[in-house]
């Protein structure tokens, strides 16, 4: 009996070791620096948070995986007045625990002002591995105008190169919609940079439209770019096989069940490859679980 209910507290994570601890919130100043179970209700959410879009997909998984195992990783909070909480990092972790209607969750309490704590939010969605280049560009941006740190200070602070820093920011000059383009993984950081050379925004999106119907490389689109720039024909470039009947069929059935826009590229023998995307590591073990 003893070892199922030690099994039991196991499986429900970080959680159920703390559950037990005896600690009060009602004295937040004694547990800065602590790892507590937190009330769910006690926590508000960042306002600083750069990042405003979930994966509803995404979520259930962690959900679910919550629900299994707990929560492995704590969230981090700052601690506010009396029994109050705000969200440092971790929001995915705390609104998936919602969803399952968990009523606490670990929590790593510290002490930060505001503007710490928009530095601590640019600086984590930063180094998330899953985010497009737009909303890194955006979370660089964010730290000059804010924080007031120069590009090198802010390569420093972020670990990065001075020089990836800079190319990122450039992708904010271009055209809204093409930021919306590369936000929507309609083409990649590779496009983004080729098109920046063309300063002309109507001939951005000329460009823009070119790389979606013609399913341009970023080698193409650089050979786009360049012949646009010494005047040569555009018809230089040699757009992708136009895609089969047999193939056109289906892909509105891979599209809904793989819940992604699936690219698929085709060469004149009807041979090709189908290219499917993913947004994190939960949605690429979600497409994983669809291909077995």
């Amino acid at each position: 009996m003893a070892k199922a209910t030690k099994k039991q507290a196991l499986g429900r994570g970080l959680s159920a070791l703390l559950q037990d601890s005896g600690s009060e919130v009602s004295s937040p100043d004694k547990l800065v620096g602590s790892i507590i179970d937190l009330n769910l209700e006690t926590i508000e959410i960042n306002p600083y948070q750069p990042r405003t879009y979930f994966n509803e997909e995404a979520l259930r998984e962690l959900a679910s995986s919550i629900k299994e195992l707990g929560v492995i990783q704590p969230i981090t909070v700052r601690k506010l007045d009396s029994n109050k909480f705000q969200l440092v990092s971790g929001e995915r972790r705390f609104r998936a625990s919602k969803l399952i209607g968990n009523t606490t969750i670990p929590a790593y309490i510290r002490v930060a002002n505001d503007q710490e704590m928009l530095e601590m939010a640019l600086v984590e969605n930063i180094q998330r591995k899953d985010l497009d280049p737009i909303e890194v560009a955006l979370s660089y941006q964010r730290l000059i105008d804010e924080i007031n740190l120069t590009q090198e200070e802010m390569s420093q602070r972020v670990g990065k190169k001075r020089s990836t820093v800079t190319n990122y920011l450039r992708l904010l000059k271009l055209d809204p919609i093409i930021q919306t383009g590369m936000r929507d993984g309609f083409l990649s950081m590779g496009h983004g940079r080729a098109l920046i050379n063309i300063e002309n925004q109507e001939e951005q999106l000329s460009i823009y439209e070119n790389i979606l119907k013609g399913k341009l490389s970023v080698r193409q689109t650089e050979i786009l770019v360049k012949n646009l720039k010494e005047g040569t024909s555009k018809s230089a470039i040699v757009v992708n096989q136009e895609i089969p009947k047999f193939v056109k069929k289906s892909l509105k059935e891979l599209n809904e069940y793989f819940g992604h826009k699936i690219e698929v590229k085709v060469a004149k023998n009807n041979k090709g490859k189908i290219i499917i995307p993913f947004h994190s590591e939960e949605d690429f073990n979600r497409i994983k679980k669809l291909l077995q």
